[in-house]
C-alpha cells in the first residue's frame, strides 16, 4: 500500500516493497504498476494545483524582461505587485493559466517515475543483498531512480515546454494571448 505526504511543489510517495528473494516465492500483484501510477499521479496533480499560483507569479517575474507581452514600463516590481495585479489585469483565474499543462505533465512524470523505479529496480537489483553488496545495491538504486526519470521525461517534455509558454503568456483573453489553451501551445 502507498503512502503519499505532499507539501508544495513536491510530493512523495512510499509504497512498502519485499526485496526480490522474498518475492520470488509470492504471487506479484498484477494492479500493483497501476496502483503506483494512480498514486504518484493523483498527489502530484493536487500538489501543483495548490502552488500554481505561487508558481505562476515566479514564472511571469522570471520571464517578463524577455517578453513581448509586458512592455518596460509596465514590468512587476516584485513578489506582492505581482499577486495584486494578476487578478486585477487577467482575471482570478489567470493564477492557474498553464496548470492543466503542468499536471498533465507532472501527473505522469510522478507516476512514471513511481512505477518505473520499482521495474528497474528488479532489473539492476534482481538478486542483490544489500546488506552483503552494498555498493552494488546503492549503484543499482541510482541506476533504477536514473532510468525511471529518463523513461518519464521522454514522455512529458513537450509538455513542459507548453507548460512554460503558457504559464508566460499575459494577455487577458482572445487575441491579447499569444496562446489559446494547451492544444493552440502544442
Amino acid at each position: 500500500e502507498a503512502r503519499c505526504l505532499c507539501a508544495p511543489s513536491i510530493c512523495v510517495c512510499i509504497r512498502k516493497k519485499e526485496s526480490p528473494q522474498k518475492m520470488s516465492g509470492k504471487k506479484a500483484d498484477p494492479y500493483g504498476f497501476a496502483k503506483d501510477f494512480l498514486a504518484g499521479g493523483i498527489s502530484a496533480a493536487v500538489s501543483k494545483t495548490a502552488v500554481a499560483p505561487i508558481e505562476r507569479v515566479k514564472l511571469l517575474l522570471q520571464v517578463q524582461a524577455a517578453s513581448k507581452q509586458i512592455a518596460a514600463d509596465k514590468q512587476y516590481k516584485g513578489i506582492v505587485d505581482c499577486f495584486v495585479r494578476i487578478p486585477k489585469e487577467q482575471g482570478f483565474g489567470a493564477f492557474w493559466r498553464g496548470n492543466l499543462a503542468n499536471v498533465i505533465r507532472y501527473f505522469p512524470t510522478q507516476a512514471l517515475n513511481f512505477a518505473f523505479k520499482d521495474v528497474y529496480k528488479q532489473v539492476f537489483l534482481g538478486g542483490v543483498d544489500k546488506n552483503t553488496q552494498f555498493w552494488r545495491y546503492f549503484l543499482g538504486n541510482l541506476g533504477s531512480g536514473g532510468a525511471a526519470g529518463a523513461t518519464s521525461l521522454c514522455f512529458v517534455y513537450p509538455l513542459d515546454f507548453a507548460r512554460t509558454r503558457l504559464g508566460a503568456d499575459v494577455g487577458r483573453a482572445g487575441a491579447e494571448r499569444e496562446y489559446n489553451g494547451l492544444i493552440d501551445c502544442l
